[in-house]
């Protein structure tokens, strides 16, 4: 922004939350003479009372003006400017013009049936097909059947009026094309009474001075709202009392005039089926050939081809079935290379839970889907659990609800957003054609079916039924969670499955009584022995230990002696280079560097003893020296964030855990870089250079001559492998190193070229 606005005049739209622009503002206000005009898209003004195609109100239907839902804690707002009401006080207060268009002109322009469909027919560029894919798949997942009333043209339309406005050259009065325009005194409200705030207001709660210099009984000093069942809010007759977010009009010192979009203009063409004069101008915008997208994924690879890895393990005899559940922080991911490497006459990985109360948004599934992809495992079922701990969700509305415990993760650096990109690496991963996707079906409970409803993104419970489903009588499965415990505790829960599984492996928890080891929850300072997985829902954590599970857990203190950057990636560089054990090399590499620079880096260590709990889970590493010791243990789940998730030792009341209470680290670090060295279920493709790659390249063209070559000379070479061994032990006079390097050469080469003609070799190992 500094950048932008320094040159000279411009102007600036805002169709989110004011925080960033409000925080400029009051750092830079030097720079506010370069900005000539603001255009928002956001606020609600006067009561909302749907019209009709002619425009008449239908009498008997206002209502206030907001779309918050459920309406019961706050009827004024409207989502842009709620989500930071002080920001958007700033914003209209700064002295710079501010032209608003609010759900009052927005409610006017709804996406009608006969838009959608004319919009379905004219899909002219790419950015046009994007829009209406993005549109159906809303339309069809819509909540109700009302769709084309209440599903409105918001940010579209904003910038239509914005441009409109800005191209008219007498626009004193806000004149253009598309909205009908009105000055009206208003302000943002951000909290009331004034001067009262029962404890709520962050700008004067805990602060001698209050923040930003504002005034103790002034417009923002009195309650703010904490959420939607505020008890402030609530009022028995239904209607809620918190305006919060309202753009509301006023007289007096507080009002500013703005310019205010009333309502959308008809359109004057009596043959149009359109009805709005901005329906017929988006349509020709987004379909207009100048400036447009240059290509698609298809396009722009021109060999493009999605294409699904599954293992043949038909002649192998597979081990203990075991269900990864995990919160995709940096460390579950180290700790999945793990498990997916290690032999399946081990381990038989049969499905990933993605717990999302984590370190990490439901979103990242997405790089989960790439890994497996990356490593040959598309056949692996992805379950999506829960968004919000036990007890957080809103009763009366469960997609929204509070973040008591999962505010304690940073939002920024090395938090969310790292997480969401695995700290930038995430781009090196090829792309899986399994994503995430909002399309449903109605068999499960959804609304309508949306297209292709096979591709609805399974459940954590639909991937636990599959998986019991599948197996034979007399198995059992073996679950590692290395993440809070929600989805465990919702699936013992609902489907009495104790007895289904064998033992459940626990990454996390920090028992109280190990005085010399501390906590993790760097963000809670009052929280003493706490530890995040367990933290993060400590009610699913009393519901899993109190439950009859077999547990096994991989404590904090145990992990911390295997979270070594130095040693892990000392050993990384000595292993056969895999492209898993290079992209976990530049992985830690990244996390290393970063913990050295940066402080709001300094908890990178802690993912890695994440990787213990698939370590421990294999148990056959007996060179490893590990030691399980029993103890009566107890989670703390008391709704105090200072001592919630914390494990005490109580002989009384206490369940019998298995605690992992030893480990020979320097072993640890050798096994872990020997299993992602080992060439055995090694990546079916390496990383998204390679895809590329492929996608650039006209394998068919190539002819059926070439192919065959190629499986001539990686024959030959596989061979020249076996020729080699044959002379090792017949005495021939080659050192041993020397023999071992030429069956190495001879071996990779021959998996890298018949791997290139779908031809998998897994039984050649050195």
């Amino acid at each position: 922004m500094i950048d932008a606005v320094s040159v000279g005049p411009i102007v600036v739209f805002l169709l989110g939350a004011h925080t960033n622009f409000a925080l400029f503002l009051m750092k830079y206000p030097h720079l506010k003479r370069n900005i000539e005009h603001i255009y928002v898209m956001g606020g609600a003004v006067r009561p909302n009372c749907p019209y009709n195609v002619d425009f008449s109100s239908k009498p008997g239907q206002c209502s206030p003006p907001g779309n918050l839902f459920p309406t019961y804690s706050n009827p004024y707002m409207e989502f842009n400017i709620f989500g930071d009401p002080f920001a958007a006080y700033t914003v209209l207060h700064s002295g710079i013009p501010v032209t608003l268009i609010p759900l009052d002109a927005t409610n006017t322009i709804p996406v009608s049936e006969n838009f959608f469909d004319t919009f379905e027919q004219s899909q002219n560029t790419n950015e046009a097909k994007y829009c209406f894919q993005s549109l159906k798949l809303a339309h069809d997942t819509w909540y109700d059947d009302r769709f084309h009333e209440t599903y409105f043209m918001w940010d579209s339309f904003m910038v239509g009026v914005a441009i409109s406005t800005m191209r008219s050259s007498e626009s004193h009065f806000g004149e253009n094309e598309f909205a009908e325009m009105e000055f009206v005194n208003i302000t943002v409200v951000t909290s009331k009474p004034y001067g009262i705030s029962y404890g709520s207001n962050p700008f004067f709660v805990s602060n001698a001075i209050p923040k930003f210099q504002l005034q103790k009984n002034g417009a923002h000093s009195g309650h703010v709202q904490t959420g939607m069942r505020d008890p402030f809010c609530l009022v028995h007759n239904g209607e809620g009392r918190c305006e919060d977010g309202y753009t509301k009009e006023v007289a007096g010192p507080e009002a500013v005039h703005v310019l205010v979009a009333m309502k959308a203009k008809q359109d004057c063409d009596v043959d149009s089926s359109l009805y709005r004069k901005f329906y017929r101008n988006f349509l020709d915008v987004i379909n207009c050939p100048e400036q447009t997208g240059r290509f698609n994924i298809a396009s722009q690879f021109p060999y493009y081809n999605e294409v699904t890895f599954r293992p043949d393990f038909a002649r192998r005899t597979l081990g203990k079935p075991v269900i990864f559940d995990m919160d995709m922080s940096p460390g579950d991911f180290f700790a999945l290379f793990c498990l997916l490497k290690l032999p399946a006459e081990l381990i038989d990985l049969k499905g990933i839970f993605v717990t999302a109360t984590g370190w990490a948004n439901a979103a990242t599934i997405n790089i989960v889907y790439d890994v497996l992809h990356m490593m040959g495992r598309d056949d692996i079922p992805v379950g999506l659990g829960d968004v919000f701990a036990t007890g957080q969700a809103n009763p009366s509305f469960p997609p929204i609800g509070d973040c008591k415990y999962s505010q304690a993760i940073p939002l920024g650096k090395g938090g969310f957003l790292d997480s969401d990109t695995l700290y930038g690496c995430a781009r090196y991963l090829p792309r899986s054609p399994r994503r995430y996707t909002a399309v449903n079906s109605v068999n499960f409970g959804a609304p309508r079916d949306t297209n292709h409803p096979e591709l609805r993104q399974p459940l954590a419970l639909d991937v636990w039924k599959s998986i019991m489903r599948s197996l034979d009588l007399r198995s059992k499965v073996t679950v590692l969670t290395n993440g809070p415990l929600t989805t465990l505790a919702k699936i013992i829960q609902s489907e009495k499955a104790s007895s289904m599984i064998q033992e459940v492996y626990i990454v996390g928890g920090q028992i109280s009584n190990d005085s010399k080891e501390s906590r993790n929850i760097f963000t809670v300072p009052g929280n003493t022995y706490g530890e995040f997985n367990m933290f993060l829902d400590p009610l699913a954590a009393k519901e899993v230990f109190e439950s009859e599970l077999d547990i096994r857990l991989i404590p904090l203190g145990i992990q911390r002696r295997v979270s070594s950057f130095g040693k892990i990636l000392e050993e990384l560089n000595k292993t056969s280079k895999t492209p898993e054990a290079v992209f976990a090399s530049r992985l830690l590499t990244t996390l290393w560097h970063l913990q050295q620079k940066h402080h709001n880096y300094r908890h990178m260590d802690m993912f890695l003893g994440e990787v213990l709990g698939a370590v421990a889970l294999a148990g056959n590493h007996l060179h490893l020296n590990q030691t399980f010791q029993s103890e009566p243990l107890m989670i703390l789940a008391t709704g105090d964030i200072l001592r919630d998730g914390q494990i005490t030792i109580d002989s009384g009341r206490g369940k019998s855990v298995k605690t992992l209470r030893s480990v020979d680290h320097v072993k640890y670090y050798e096994h872990y870089a020997d299993v992602l060295g080992e060439t055995m279920q090694s990546a079916a493709i390496g990383s998204f250079d390679e895809q590329k790659r492929i996608w650039s390249t006209p394998h068919e063209d190539q002819g059926h001559y070439w192919v065959y070559w190629q499986t001539i000379i990686g024959l030959f070479l596989v061979g020249g492998a076996l020729l080699v061994y044959w002379q090792s032990i017949n005495g021939f006079s080659w050192s041993d190193e020397t023999l071992l390097r030429a069956m190495i050469v001879f071996t990779k080469t021959s998996r890298r070229v018949l791997k290139c003609n779908g031809i998998r070799i897994e039984g050649i190992r050195v």
